[in-house]
């Protein structure tokens, strides 16, 4: 019969307090996602994993500063915990008492030991590959491994075809062998399959990636994968048997890029065959063991109408956008780190007429763009002599030569900036970049700072002559508190008044609640300020519904 346990929290001065937790995974820390939140200088923020089913517990140090006890002795690695034990984080103590039952008791809660919250549900993750399950799937890695040369068959070019055979047939061979010695809830065919792709594809991600409600995927370590949907993070039941598995995913999507992963070089930036963004880092930058973080990309790029409906922007929002890129406006799509800026740089990019000639230039190539007369460029690490870097400031001074009608930068980090403003300003015009920042005004402090980093020693005033010459509309998207992605305002640079450049907002979007499902409610509306740029576009035969501008018109969109 599997028990159910109370966790019984002690701390100097004051009184134990205990509370029900069914089998599981039980994350101890002083962060706001773990189950166990232990407030105190003395525990880090992910400080231990407690995990207990099948009528076992176990306790794991996940590298904390202070280190994890078990009855006063310091835990190293997995340690079994045994009934009434004392587990020690800082000056906290835990003891697991055992249960008689099974039955479910949705009453445990997250622990603070400032005064006590108010009961709320505690969902631990499901619990992890247990140890039988990990030692069968290790003792038939390695025997595939010593049947079939899968590193030598690929460097000797034999036929992927031929290669996924051999490996299935013989995957399907060794589990029949030890067929009699598989746990009961272990079905052979799911075995066969998982094994087969921890060989030769991405293993335990597989299903996630194919998943498309999946946005993001990431892999701490071997035994915790969690993933992002509808901008929500949740953990799943999957898991990597360890280091060596997460390592050899990651060698698997680098090495066809020419990219490397190893002590002297521990973190990569790389991308899948069909455009999603990869990070690794390993030891010894990680102490949780490889990490891997994968934003995929959806496999039909998005499009104006797909923003539309999942109410990123609005309908008069696209119709001005539109009219700027065609119009040769250089835009700065701006936002933080997974706000969307480069979904909607491909969206804009989208609007650039066929008949120019675009060069794209990015880290890893993400952009997908349907236009033919496309030119990719692509950066370039150091090899393993720490030679042949490509930056991006490299390849934005070579598109300069390649008779560029417009140029696409995925984003501007550094020095690339200075080069960037200079092709805006000599005959580039209709430019698209995104840039890192919390707001239209926060864009040009980030464009100053970016142009000190190219070296040149120049005054503050040539600088923001530059920005304003060269930059015409800022585009800020940032993610919601629901996870969504929205517009969140239009602004236009419209000049240098002194020493300061004046901006002026066109659009914004005004939050007006939050629905009882948690979802931002809110509408995109128009300040009343007229682009300075309309004449322009007249005199170019280009016509746009004024009323959009208009706070007062009745057709502004609500989402």
């Amino acid at each position: 019969m599997t028990r159910a346990f109370d966790f019984e929290i002690r701390q100097p001065g004051k009184a134990p307090t205990r509370f029900h937790a069914e089998p599981g995974i039980y994350k101890i820390g002083t962060d706001a996602d773990c189950h166990l939140r232990l407030r105190h200088a003395d525990v880090d923020p992910h400080h231990a994993i407690l995990t207990f089913h099948d009528n076992q517990a176990w306790i794991e140090d996940l590298g904390s500063t202070g280190g994890t006890r078990l009855d006063g002795t310091s835990v190293t690695g997995r340690m079994a915990v045994i009934d009434k034990q004392m587990i020690g984080v800082g000056p906290f103590e835990i003891r697991l008492i055992p249960l008689e039952s099974v039955e479910s008791k949705p009453v445990a809660l997250p622990v603070d030991p400032s005064p006590p919250p108010p009961p709320v549900p505690l969902s631990p993750l499901p619990p992890a590959m247990d140890d039988a399950e990990r030692s069968i799937r290790q003792q038939i890695h390695r025997e595939l491994v010593s049947r079939l040369d899968i590193k030598r068959m690929s460097a000797a070019r034999v036929d992927s075809d031929e290669l996924r055979q051999r490996a299935r047939d013989t995957i399907r061979a060794i589990v029949a062998d030890v067929k009699d010695r598989l746990p009961p809830a272990l079905d052979p065919d799911v075995l066969i399959r998982e094994v087969y792709a921890e060989a030769l594809g991405l293993g335990p991600l597989e299903p996630l990636l194919d998943d498309e409600s999946i946005t993001e995927i990431m892999v701490n370590g071997p035994r915790h994968i969690y993933v992002e949907r509808e901008g929500r993070l949740t953990a799943v039941n999957r898991c990597f048997l360890d280091d060596s598995s997460v390592m050899a995913i990651i060698e698997r999507i680098v090495s066809p890029l020419g990219r490397r992963i190893d002590e002297s070089q521990p973190y990569v930036d790389a991308r899948l065959p069909d455009g999603s963004r990869v990070h690794a880092i390993i030891h010894p930058l990680s102490l949780v063991g490889p990490c891997l973080t994968i934003r995929k990309f959806s496999k039909a790029p998005l499009t104006e109408a797909d923003l539309i409906r999942f109410g990123s922007w609005s309908s008069p929002l696209a119709q001005l956008l539109r009219m700027c890129v065609q119009m040769r406006q250089n835009i700065v799509v701006a936002g933080g780190t997974g706000s969307g800026k480069t979904s909607l740089l491909n969206v804009l990019s989208s609007y650039l007429p066929v008949t120019d000639r675009i060069v794209t230039i990015e880290d890893a190539a993400e952009l997908r763009l349907d236009q033919t007369h496309v030119v990719r460029l692509e950066a370039r690490p150091p090899n393993i002599e720490g030679r042949g870097a490509v930056t991006i400031r490299d390849l934005v001074r070579n598109a300069l030569r390649m008779r560029p009608d417009r140029i696409v930068v995925g984003e501007c980090r550094g020095g690339e900036a200075l080069d960037m403003l200079q092709a805006m300003n000599t005959g580039h015009d209709g430019s698209l970049t995104t840039v890192h920042a919390n707001s239209p005004r926060d864009v040009i402090s980030r464009l100053e700072t970016m142009v000190l980093m190219s070296g040149m020693e120049l005054p503050i005033r040539a600088i923001r002559e530059q920005i304003a010459s060269a930059i015409d509309l800022v585009v800020h998207i940032s993610r919601m508190g629901d996870g969504s992605r929205k517009v969140v305002r239009i602004t236009e640079v419209v000049g240098l008044e002194g020493d300061q450049i004046t901006m002026q907002d066109i659009f914004e979007y005004v939050q007006t609640g939050v629905n009882a499902q948690g979802k931002v409610m809110g509408h995109f509306k128009p300040t009343g300020a007229i682009p300075t740029f309309m004449e322009e576009l007249q005199s170019h035969g280009k016509t746009i519904d004024r009323t959009i501008f208009d706070p007062h018109h009745e057709g502004r969109s609500a989402s």
